[in-house]
């Protein structure tokens, strides 16, 4: 199953990151600053990813 919250936060940090190389923005600019916060919540979802793949449901099979 697709995740579309995780794809939507991949897809907002390449375009910021993608403008900030055009543009040659400096590091404290409010772009990157976005683009932190966003690596900070893709972590954060893939941790609780990774909790819950082991629940029952999940597709984890077991002895």
């Amino acid at each position: 199953m697709a995740d579309l919250y995780q794809k939507a936060l991949e897809s907002e940090r390449r375009s910021l990151w993608a403008e900030c190389r055009l543009k040659g923005l400096a590091k404290d600019t409010p772009a990157h600053i976005r683009i932190a916060e966003l690596d900070r919540l893709l972590a954060q979802h893939k941790t609780k990813k990774v909790g819950t793949s082991d629940a029952p449901g999940s597709g984890a099979k077991t002895p």
